[in-house]
């Protein structure tokens, strides 16, 4: 038999397909079809740089194996598989202590891996990919964001008529932009946090919504953008097993966002304000920006009474004031804040811009600290129930 190896492995229930692994490696060990990501053992050496960027702690996953797993193997998975029993070298059946301390390395990862709330409903998971895309039919396209910002954000509603597309909030859907790159291969598959609630933007209906904003040079988000009234869109997923909504009233639930990392965050509060009005538990929404005018939904934002939404603002590029960001108004609500942490009935969601989560990190620590607890450790204890999540892009 093969001496026993360590063999580094990408979650494909987890994984949102945002490429950034692949772009990261060093060794272009990581690789995808329209299916998975997965990871060439003959090429991966193990180096970690992918873990840290991963926005779901999906590339973090490992299995030890007589003999690794096939590209073609990963491609097929729907979900990983459970680690098997190894044999030691004479044929035995028990295992021996260095494979088994192998096993325990391979369970615990160099960051800690999301797990979907215990409450959360069971999500469906890559139902449709490239080769076999749902078609969704554009049902409106409008501007979020004020005329006079500079920043272009749109909320799309895409109806999917007799095509079943189950979703739950905070997962994500692949759009295919149409056309190839300069070298003549399709374009990248782009993923968007969903944006309405698992009943549709419009309860019981077969549609869902898409908050996008336009990059300058962004092929997908100036597709989508451009889009009209009628215009047909191809989809992919939907993604996403972890960053998912407490299905329960009692829950606290802290979102932490900027920009058009509001998405999923507006899908949980409508589908709390629908389906469970007289909740105990408290929703807050501590939401950063440059400007009011560069904020999106801010006009529906202020319709949301505050017993179902309590709303923090932060903006940092407002002429003659001083920069506020979320983190700051976290401090601002200390007290408060330290007496959901250590509650067993709190979430924390974190969902934006790359590097946003030191700053929500650190802020964390402060409050905790001043409430005698150690963030370090509730964090951990929050990740491994399902309880703390991170999304950032």
């Amino acid at each position: 038999m093969n001496a026993p190896l360590k063999q580094h492995l990408i979650d494909p229930e987890i994984c949102i397909r945002c490429n950034t692994c692949e772009e990261t490696c060093p060794v272009d060990a990581i690789t995808h079809d329209s299916n998975n990501y997965v990871v060439d053992a003959a090429r991966c050496n193990l180096c970690m740089d992918c873990i840290p960027p991963c926005p779901t702690g999906s590339i973090d996953n490992w299995r030890i194996v007589g003999a690794p797993y096939s590209l073609e193997d990963q491609f097929s998975w729907e979900e990983l598989p459970k680690q098997e029993q190894i044999a030691t070298g004479d044929g035995a059946e028990a295992i021996d202590a260095d494979v088994q301390a192998l096993i325990d390395s391979a369970h615990t990862g160099a960051g800690g891996k999301s797990v979907a709330p215990a409450s959360a409903l069971k999500p469906s998971v890559n139902l449709y990919n490239r080769d076999s895309a749902a078609i969704a039919t554009v049902t409106g396209n409008y501007r979020l964001t004020h005329e006079e910002s500079d920043v272009d954000v749109h909320h799309i509603i895409l109806d999917l008529g007799d095509t079943p597309l189950p979703v739950l909030e905070g997962q994500s859907i692949g759009i295919v932009p149409p056309g190839v790159d300069p070298d003549g291969k399709p374009h990248r598959i782009r993923l968007y946090s969903i944006a309405s609630p698992r009943h549709g933007e419009r309860p019981n209906h077969n549609n869902l919504a898409l908050t996008v904003k336009r990059e300058t040079n962004g092929v997908c988000s100036n597709y989508m953008c451009d889009l009209k009234k009628g215009d047909k869109v191809r989809i992919t997923g939907p993604f996403g097993a972890t960053f998912l909504m407490p299905n329960d009233p009692a829950a606290n639930i802290i979102m932490i966002c900027t920009g058009t990392g509001s998405a999923p965050f507006r899908a949980f509060t409508e589908w709390r304000r629908r389906a469970m009005p007289n909740a105990t538990g408290r929703m807050l929404l501590f939401f950063g920006a440059r400007r009011p005018q560069d904020l999106p939904y801010f006009g529906p934002l202020q319709k949301v009474p505050d017993s179902l939404l309590g709303k923090y603002f932060a903006y940092s590029r407002v002429p003659g004031e001083k920069k506020v960001y979320v983190q700051d108004l976290m401090r601002r609500e200390e007290t408060m804040l330290a007496k959901l942490a250590p509650s067993p009935h709190t979430h924390i969601y974190v969902c934006g811009l790359k590097g946003m989560e030191q700053g929500v990190d650190s802020a964390l620590d402060d409050i905790c600290r001043s409430a005698e607890l150690r963030w370090a450790d509730l964090r951990d204890a929050m990740r491994s129930e399902g309880r703390y999540h991170v999304e950032t892009y």
